[in-house]
């Protein structure tokens, strides 16, 4: 009978491209059971809708079918089983949403709408739970792109929405709430509304939530990727270099909330001739590969400019476009997780907030301390950045009565003398921990 050493040494065969690693040393083996001729075991993937799947599935099944005395090898392909999203409330929509994929553009007009229905349409036809959240309050598209002219929408008794179903997708869009009307809204209001379509949507268990962001990076595509875990982005543009211009924009914003980038999809990249197949680049030549020289950016996709893609879903050639696009985001989503670090668990007492990672490191910061380095525009100038606040109007028996996770990269706290609108980044914790606890005594960083 072969030993599972054995086994391993033959999956260890298999290579995965985007790691450039073997999928033992990766960790996808699991669950081996070894029988006198039958060899069972799961290969554990990223995500749920990798294309590499069936690629490992089968040599996995050849290598180790090759052993002496196998006769039958049953491989099972899952997807690594995220923890449900850790909300500042357990009744938010989204708790149960594995993964959150934003879809962006710095300007409209460029097909951002397109590219994320296709991509929701596409990954939904493979066998996934899939949500669509459109999420452009000024000029929703969903309605439009799904044909739904009156939708309607059912709320419960607290006021919490339950989303569309059509072709097998969940989606919510807030045209389905105001009909054909404008969106009159001042932007105060249009927080509100947002946080309501985030958290107040009933989405269920789903693999994947597409989140279509309105066009640009104001205080609306701010909101979005502070109150939510967006685990990655891709940013829509065109060849045009007024389009290009403000991808830098974009690339930055989701920086800045600690959003990982998966690359730029390229719309309408060219136009094939019918007649003659030639390629004519209506809008300029290396778009996206320029954007890739100065920010490093992967091109993921390069969509042509066809009436197949913009309605014809069901063409062999709009198919063929859908899936390589993504075929290639959902790779680089994968490769993300992993290289991922995990959002820290919260703690705090009556003295201190503590930041603690899944790899032991603990970061401590009094509470003194960390209200004194408030940034927000209570406590600094927003022109000069002179402080406002007085450091020693901050008493050092002040107490954190509330702290609440925001996105990917900071938390919230509810101070005890009544300040509320300051946001704290990992990365801000970690410095005051450093520099001002341990100068006033007060170990500010255990590792």
């Amino acid at each position: 009978m072969v030993t599972e050493e054995q086994v391993l040494a033959e999956l260890s065969k298999i290579i995965d491209p985007d790691f450039q690693r073997d999928i033992v040393s990766l960790g996808f083996v699991q669950d081996m059971v070894i029988e006198p001729t039958v060899i069972s075991f799961t290969i554990e993937l990223t995500t749920p809708a990798c294309p590499l799947s069936p690629v490992f599935q089968k040599q996995a099944i050849d290598l180790v079918g090759d052993l002496p005395g196998v006769e039958r090898v049953n491989v099972t392909m899952t997807a690594r089983k995220q923890e449900g999203r850790r909300m500042n409330t357990e009744e938010s929509g989204l708790k149960d949403v594995k993964y959150i994929l934003a879809v962006s553009s710095c300007k409209g007009g460029v097909g951002k709408s397109t590219v994320s229905s296709m991509l929701a349409r596409t990954l939904a036809a493979r066998g996934s739970k899939v949500g669509l959240l459109d999420a452009d309050v000024y000029g929703p598209s969903i309605p439009t792109l799904f044909n739904i002219h009156k939708p309607g929408v059912r709320a419960t008794d607290d006021n919490r929405f339950y989303p569309n179903e059509v072709e097998g997708l969940k989606l919510m869009s807030f045209g389905f709430l105001m009909g054909d009307g404008p969106a009159v809204i001042r932007g105060p209001m249009v927080a509100q509304y947002m946080q309501q379509l985030l958290h107040g949507v009933l989405w269920g268990d789903l693999d994947y939530l597409i989140i279509d962001m309105p066009p640009g990076t104001g205080d609306v595509q701010l909101t979005i990727s502070q109150a939510v875990q967006i685990d990655a982005s891709v940013i829509v543009t065109t060849p045009h270099q007024l389009s290009l211009t403000d991808v830098r924009k974009g690339i930055m914003m989701f920086d800045k909330v600690n959003v990982p980038v998966l690359g730029v999809i390229e719309n309408m990249s060219y136009f094939e001739c019918d007649g003659c197949s030639k390629r004519h680049s209506i809008f300029g030549e290396a778009g996206a590969r320029t954007l890739e020289e100065r920010f490093g950016l992967q091109t993921l996709a390069e969509l042509p400019i066809s009436h197949k893609l913009s309605g014809e879903y069901e063409s062999v050639a709009a198919q063929q476009v859908a899936n390589d696009t993504v075929d290639v985001v959902i790779r680089a989503l994968g490769k993300k997780v992993m290289e991922q670090p995990a959002i820290p668990q919260i703690e705090s007492d009556e003295k201190t907030i503590s930041l603690v990672f899944e790899d032991g490191e603990r970061v401590t910061v009094s509470n003194a301390a960390l209200r004194r380095a408030c940034n927000c525009a209570l406590c600094v100038d927003e022109m000069t950045r002179a402080p406002l606040l007085d450091p020693a109007s901050v008493p050092m028996d002040i107490r954190a009565e509330k702290v609440s996770l925001i996105g990917n990269y900071a938390i919230l706290v509810d101070w005890s003398d009544g300040h509320n609108t300051g946001f704290f980044p990992f990365s801000s914790i970690r410095e005051v921990g450093t520099t001002v606890d341990k100068s006033a005594g007060f170990q500010g960083c255990e590792i």
